[in-house]
């Protein structure tokens, strides 16, 4: 290689890292100290709201904020409503699934910050969704974290940009791994995060292939898969879904690693972090220490957090998070 290449490689190099540390730079703990000081307590309390109404907003608003950060970077372009001329992200097949409670949930906590004048239009649609996930999952029992913030909303939202983004229920671990590898994410990153499944639901037809058929899938508990037929019988409504944790799932905890252990992970690329032996110990670990599990997943969501954000010219703040100002 000429050292012409090596500069040139050199200076690539350089330029990512510039980027990503520019991103980073972009966010901080304080950020809007100056203009809505009291945001998070806003966000908090209209959180908060939505939660008593229904215990569905934790899983809703976790699920919602993983599928926008994996798409684009997290910059609430997943809630942009679709319009005649354009299909947006939330329209694609596989984000269809996310519960409406978790839009709901962003819609209401930026109604709640607008309503302070000082605040209105101060604050990102982006950043009330990184907010709220914080929330639900305190409110459910998990890890409170410090939120990094500063991130701008996305200027395109489409379906076609969902392709090839987020992981199918049949990844193994490799997939897996090298899909979260994309997003600067860790294995154990992608195990951590994983355990965002120990609160929400999974369609019946994102697991019937594991329960029926000529093969059942031989590492899923014998006795739980005589249950899922029971609740997903053939030819099921599709709107029919199922608790991702049925032992806690309103509690947002380790239990999702003691259900792996046990053959009870409802989606195979849940199951096959027990079941490969490399991620094993990882899953066992966390099976058996709540604190070991909240410190890593804190340190997960918080580098998914810093995916792809949007600073300067690359976004803008949207008046209504689900159309394009």
């Amino acid at each position: 290689m000429g050292a012409g290449s090596m500069r040139w490689l050199t200076a690539a190099a350089f330029l990512v890292l510039a980027t990503a540390t520019a991103c980073v730079a972009q966010l901080r703990r304080n950020y809007y100290a100056g203009v809505c000081p009291n945001v998070e307590s806003i966000v908090r309390d209209a959180v908060t709201r939505k939660f008593r109404q229904t215990f569905i907003t934790v899983g809703a608003t976790v699920h919602l904020f993983f599928h926008d950060c994996f798409v684009e970077g997290c910059d609430a372009s997943v809630i942009v409503a679709s319009t005649a001329n354009n299909t947006a992200e939330k329209d694609n097949p596989i984000n269809l699934s996310l519960a409406g409670d978790g839009f709901d949930t962003v819609i209401k906590a930026k109604a709640a910050v607008d309503a302070v004048p000082q605040c209105r239009n101060r604050v990102s649609c982006a950043d009330i969704l990184a907010m709220a996930t914080r929330d639900v999952i305190a409110l459910a029992g998990g890890p409170s974290y410090a939120v990094e913030l500063g991130r701008l909303d996305g200027l395109s939202s489409t379906a076609s940009s969902v392709n090839g983004k987020l992981a199918p229920p049949s990844f193994n671990l490799d997939k897996l791994t090298a899909l979260f590898a994309t997003n600067g994410l860790s294995q154990t990153d992608m195990i951590a995060l994983s355990a965002g499944h120990t609160v929400g639901f999974a369609h019946c037809n994102t697991f019937t292939g594991r329960i029926r058929g000529p093969t059942p899938d031989p590492s899923l508990n014998s006795s739980f898969a005589a249950q899922l037929r029971t609740w997903c019988p053939p030819n099921v409504d599709p709107r029919i879904a199922v608790t991702m944790d049925v032992v806690t799932p309103r509690a947002f905890d380790n239990q999702y690693f003691k259900n792996l252990q046990n053959g009870m992970g409802l989606l195979a690329s849940d199951q096959v972090l027990h079941s490969d032996p490399r991620s094993r110990p990882t899953v066992d670990a966390w099976a058996q220490s709540s604190t070991a599990f909240n410190k890593a997943f804190v340190e997960a969501i918080t580098k998914m957090g810093r995916i792809g954000v949007k600073t300067g010219a690359q976004g803008n703040i949207r008046r209504n998070c689900a159309v394009f100002n």
